[in-house]
Order: structure tokens, then C-alpha cells, then sequence
């Protein structure tokens, strides 16, 4: 066996797409204004991708408004097109650097769309964990390639990184089904 491969490694990098999972579904609200709702959404900013919290100040000064206080005048347009964009069903108001968000009352098909977004979040934690199991298992098959490590040895790891894997994919899968059932309680 050999240093270079961390079984650990991978689970902690696993568990960061779980945990990234629950933080975003976290802002799913039912109804309620929530800052965390709007705080995963990504706006191009100075050439790059940033998070909402990064380019703004989110307030909810009502049980159902969100208020968005963008700092530079010249990315509330930015802003504005990503929350557009977002998949949220939200309708921006702009007053000057400050944009208005009402959450709309969750009728049946606001809850539908709700869940919609709840499963796009969890396919990208489902594309996170397979993307470290594929790291994994390269770095295995580097591992057995360079000789360091035996043929039965790379088959074994890459038996616990695809158990390891399945673990943290039903993981994924109880917490969208949770959020999912809490989302459709009406």
C-alpha cells in the first residue's frame, strides 16, 4: 500500500459536495423570505463568477421581500440578469442600486418549480461525487501503472471508492427527498 492514495481524502472531498448540497437547499424556502435563498445564485462580476453575497448586502426587511443592496452601480444589471436567470421564479424590481425581490405565495406549481430546483442541486452534488470518484480511481491506476501499488490492491481501493461513492450518492438522494417533502406539505 502507498501513501499517495487517501481513502479519507476522498470521503472528505465527497462530504463537501453533500454538505454544499444542504447549504443550498437550505435557501429553498417555502414561502419565506430567506437571504440564503438568493445567495448560491453566481453573477459575472469583473470577469469572473462570484456568489451574490460577494457583489451585494441581502436584507429581508418583510416575512416576503427580499432586498438586494448592490454595492457598484455598474453590476446591478449583472446582478439583476442572474437572479432572472436562476431558476427561482423571481421577478427583480430595481430602484437605483437596490433591487426589490417578492417571494410569491407557494401555490402547487410554485412548489413543483421549487422541487425542480431542489434536483438540479442535488444532480450537481451527484456530478461532484462522481467527479472525485473518477480522481480517485485515476490516481489509483497511476498508483498501480507506476508500480507502487499491486493490481490487487488498486482493485480493492477501487472497490471501497465506489463504496464509498454509493454512500454519499444515497446520501444525496435522502436529503433531496426530504427537502422534497418538505417543500410539498401544504
Amino acid at each position: 500500500m502507498s501513501d499517495d492514495f487517501d481513502i479519507n481524502d476522498v470521503r472528505r472531498r465527497m462530504q463537501g459536495a453533500v454538505t454544499s448540497l444542504k447549504n443550498d437547499l437550505s435557501g429553498l424556502r417555502t414561502g419565506r423570505a430567506s437571504a440564503s435563498l438568493v445567495e448560491p445564485i453566481t453573477v459575472e462580476a469583473y470577469g469572473a463568477a462570484m456568489p451574490m453575497n460577494q457583489v451585494a448586502t441581502i436584507s429581508v426587511p418583510e416575512p416576503r421581500l427580499l432586498s438586494v443592496q448592490v454595492w457598484d452601480r455598474g453590476m446591478v444589471n449583472a446582478v439583476e440578469k442572474a437572479i432572472r436567470e436562476s431558476d427561482l421564479g423571481l421577478n427583480p424590481q430595481t430602484e437605483g442600486q437596490v433591487i426589490r425581490l417578492r417571494i410569491p405565495e407557494m401555490n402547487e406549481q410554485r412548489r413543483k418549480e421549487m422541487v425542480k430546483v431542489a434536483h438540479k442541486y442535488a444532480e450537481e452534488a451527484r456530478i461532484a461525487i462522481r467527479h472525485v470518484r473518477r480522481d480517485g480511481l485515476d490516481t489509483l491506476k497511476k498508483l498501480e501503472k507506476d508500480g507502487l501499488i499491486s493490481q490487487d490492491d488498486e482493485k480493492r481501493q477501487a472497490g471501497d471508492v465506489q463504496k464509498v461513492t454509493d454512500e454519499h450518492v444515497a446520501e444525496v438522494d435522502q436529503v433531496v427527498a426530504a427537502k422534497e417533502k418538505e417543500i410539498m406539505q401544504v
